[in-house]
């Protein structure tokens, strides 16, 4: 099983260190080396939350996840990205940023630094608008009760979430943007450009999960209807594809995910800039750990561990606001990587050993009450 999932994350890793190694020897080797891990720690909580999307989705869109959505993954954000936000920083073609990245590369990085406001707080409401939306929810399992309790209450209130990203982007546009920065050969005022970024990544969040709300539900109908056709087909012998049932809601959730993808992946493709300004050397470094990720979502619904483990999904979207926080406030102040992804590894962490308590307790005390108090048991821990 294990062989199966990550087999294809294997053999990219061994493709991409010797593709380093013969363009540049034992110090690309490392930098790619390097990279791959900086895109597993950032992007775990990623894999968590896509995981909890892809288990609603058949086998067959698991594995255009895992094909397709791979191409998207590394070409589009771990190699077409950077050169887009060159583009359009510069106001340059992107052919004209391709060879700017390849012959001056001091340049190529002085621009995508230009343009990390706007990445920043894109980026940054998008990933708060999927942390408060889960947040405001009232779930039957919850992890930090002393949080949960009182802020599901809370989100009864319609539209909270929106009106507090909107007061987050107020706060942050003309706290930490205050200053203008050089760009284009002229000043431009940061605290407009990262007000435009902010609303256009919150007016993304809204149309792509409104689009896979929609589609959600109507999966949940197909699925039905499914079933019925299904005990049809016993009794008239015909057949009908569940693919074809399920194609157009599978699509739209597959598209959902690329989008949270493309989101999670901005502090990857700027925390790589740190490391180096080599676009092949961060394309190979950032495209296995995106492999990985990608195995690892697969791998995390198979095994059905987030059934298992009921708190990491609460882990991983409290790592996704901390990292939304942690993007909103780069707009001003350089943050390390490392304590990127260190705060995202240790809630993640934090969360599975919670629901490992949980589920020892669990086992305890089933073990202790009689078989007809097993289901009130598992009702109370």
């Amino acid at each position: 099983m294990l062989l199966k999932t990550f087999g294809w994350s294997f053999a990219v890793t061994a493709l991409g260190l010797v593709a380093a190694f013969f363009f540049g020897g034992w110090t690309a080797f490392g930098i790619v080396a390097i990279l791959s891990i900086l895109e597993i720690s950032l992007s775990f909580d990623n894999a968590v939350v896509n995981a909890g999307i892809l288990k609603k989705m058949n086998a067959f869109w698991q594995r255009i996840f895992l094909t397709v959505g791979i191409l998207v993954a590394v070409f589009g954000m771990r190699l077409v990205f950077p050169v887009v936000i060159v583009a359009i920083s510069a106001k340059m073609g992107p052919f004209e940023a391709v060879d700017l990245a390849l012959s001056d590369k001091h340049r190529y990085q002085e621009l995508v630094t230009d343009a990390h406001p706007a990445i920043a707080a894109f980026g940054g409401m998008f990933l708060l608008m999927i942390f408060l939306d889960f947040i405001f929810e009232d779930r039957d399992i919850k992890w930090l009760h002393w949080i949960e309790r009182p802020l599901a209450k809370l989100g009864k209130v319609d539209m909270l979430s929106v009106c507090i990203a909107l007061v987050v982007l107020l706060i942050s546009a003309f706290t930490f943007a205050t200053h203008a920065y050089q760009h284009g050969g002229g000043h431009v005022d940061k605290a407009q450009t990262v007000l435009i970024a902010g609303i256009a990544g919150l007016i993304t969040y809204m149309i792509v999960g409104g689009l896979s709300g929609y589609f959600e539900d109507k999966l949940e109908e197909e699925e039905e209807r499914e079933h019925e056709e299904e005990e049809e087909a016993a009794r008239t012998g015909k057949k009908r594809s569940a693919v074809a049932l399920a194609g157009k809601a599978a699509f739209f959730m597959f598209l959902y995910l690329e989008v949270l993808d493309a989101s999670f992946s901005f502090d990857g493709v700027i925390g790589a800039f740190a490391i180096t300004n080599d676009i092949i050397l961060m394309a190979l470094g950032l495209g296995i750990g995106a492999m990985y990720v990608r195995s690892l979502t697969v791998y995390l619904v198979r095994q059905g561990t987030l059934d298992d483990y009921v708190y990491l999904e609460h882990g991983a979207h409290y790592a996704i606001g901390a990292l939304a926080v942690i993007l909103m406030v780069t707009i001003q102040y350089e943050i390390n990587e490392v304590i990127t992804g260190l705060v995202g590894v240790v809630l993640i962490a934090w969360s599975f050993w919670s629901s490992v308590r949980r589920n020892r307790a669990l086992a305890a005390a089933e073990a202790a009450a009689g078989p007809d108090q097993k289901s009130e048991v598992s009702s109370q821990v």
